[in-house]
């Protein structure tokens, strides 16, 4: 079939199950599917409410032709056989980050106002998830109508466990086959071809006194902190106002500081602000600590004190990647300490090993501990190869554009695979207006337009990709 052809029956196509697409969405959206290792089970590893948004994809799959499979609640996939049991695969996840504070709009009751649907996970993951099924639709319409397999078995794999540990994914491929090529629609066009190393650690304080009698902000560790609490022991009447920082009375001579910040993803902090950082410039300020409380504060200092890493010690950058990043994500009083959790997105010029030997040695000083919780290696696959310049290439046409592949901060799901990348919806060069916010943001939300010629670059991605030798 010639390229215009099949670009105008996929444009149909797409413009025929939109509505539907759009109510599958909402479904997902409905649903509060934040990790919760509190309340797992065997089957529900993950919790009840990211199982409940993994079964409900694996329905919708079914529902839409595909041969959907749960894997033991940890993740699933769904297939349009092929002629071979090699594998074109996309990957998305149902599990969302929890809604945090600032929201104009219910996080989960999917708003469509103005040609932008407005939820917690529309852009990430649940929308571009949805586009991935819909994406295997077409095809599996294709083959019911002629009865004409595909070279290869197109499979959708359904994550759950993508923003805490992707935990998900490496079960995945301890236990099933790697796919020949596989794209993630889960961060930016024209694709990622390359991903920073992912560092999270835990700097834990000395025994805490009671002059702060609770310190607690952030959602997630992959977040700049949007918001912040600290209850102290002091007098109302002795504390200025500041600020982006609300100063209340909490009863029994204790304040309640409230710190008002503006979040964002922890791979791009500029223009954010760390409600964290802005409660301990206030508490060294106005001498709101105990002597060891304030060399807790005084390291915390250093974390909030830039978002590149300089402070610390461990700024780096090379000619792959930008700049490594380092953002302090949560806070929490626990068992009488403070537990500040860290995260950095780092280049090739430096490891994880330095980045723990340079931010122990603070710790220590500053009578803290510090504990490594994730050390992932950068990674880079070449944008050269048919599968990356077949996306790319689709991406391009379907734009006008000229762009090339391109390496981020952030960790995605390709990072797991021999080949392939992720690789839209998001598109940098059609900006959003300012109401409807990005992934992990409050009032996250995407253009529906957007969504549909997303869909559509999909489909004939996944054609070409149909064409290559594996």
């Amino acid at each position: 079939m010639a390229d215009e052809e099949l670009k105008q029956r996929v444009h149909e196509y797409v413009e025929g199950i939109w509505e539907d697409a759009v109510k599958d969405i909402e479904s997902l959206v409905a649903i509060r599917s934040v990790e919760d290792l509190d309340h797992a089970e065997p089957g529900k590893p993950y919790g009840p409410a990211p199982y409940e948004a993994l079964a409900k994809g694996l329905e919708i799959a079914s529902r839409l032709g595909l041969e959907a499979h749960d894997c033991e609640g940890r993740i699933g996939y769904a297939d349009l056989p092929g002629k071979s049991e090699k594998q074109i695969a996309m990957i998305a996840h149902t599990d969302i980050v929890p809604e945090g504070t600032g929201w104009t709009f219910d996080p989960f009751k999917m708003t469509r106002k103005d040609g932008y649907l407005i939820g917690r996970g529309v852009l990430d993951d649940k929308g571009p998830f949805v586009l991935e099924l819909y994406a295997a639709k077409y095809f599996a319409d294709q083959v019911a109508a002629t009865g004409e397999q595909l070279p290869y078995t197109l499979r959708c794999i359904v994550g759950n466990n993508e923003e805490t540990n992707m935990a998900d994914v490496e079960w995945y491929l301890e236990n099933y086959p790697q796919p020949e090529f596989t794209f993630s629609p889960d961060a930016d066009f024209p694709l990622i071809c390359g991903e920073k190393g992912g560092y999270s650690a835990t700097i834990t304080s000395g025994q805490i006194s009671d002059v702060i009698v609770d310190f607690d902000g952030g959602t997630v560790g992959n977040a700049v902190a949007g918001e912040a609490t600290a209850i102290v022991r002091a007098e109302l009447r002795t504390l200025p106002a500041a600020e982006r920082i609300d100063v209340e009375p909490a009863g029994d001579g204790l304040v309640r500081l409230t710190a008002h910040g503006i979040g964002a993803h922890a791979s791009m902090p500029a223009g954010s602000i760390n409600a964290i950082g802005l409660l301990v410039s206030y508490l060294l300020d106005n001498g709101l600590c105990s002597d060891a409380e304030r060399r807790f504060l005084e390291l915390e200092s250093l974390v909030f004190a830039s978002t590149d890493g300089s402070t610390l010690g461990i700024a780096a950058t090379d000619e792959l990647f930008d700049p490594l990043t380092c953002i302090g994500g949560t806070i929490r009083t626990k068992d009488g300490r403070f537990e500040q959790t860290i995260d950095s997105r780092y280049p090739t010029s430096i490891t994880g090993e330095k980045i723990t030997e340079r931010v122990g040695a603070l710790a220590e000083e500053h009578g803290c501990t510090l504990t490594v919780d994730l050390d992932m290696v950068p990674f880079s696959t070449d944008p050269s190869s048919d599968g990356v310049q077949a996306l790319v290439g689709t991406y391009n046409e379907y734009t006008g554009r000229h762009d090339e592949p391109f390496t981020i901060g952030g960790g995605t799901y390709a990072r797991h695979f021999k080949a392939g990348g992720a690789f839209g919806p998001n598109d940098p060069s059609f900006p959003m207006p300012e109401w409807v916010g990005a992934e992990h943001s409050a009032d996250e939300g995407f253009s529906e337009e957007q969504f549909k010629r997303a869909l559509e670059i999909y489909i004939v991605s996944v054609s070409r990709l149909m064409e290559l030798e594996f």
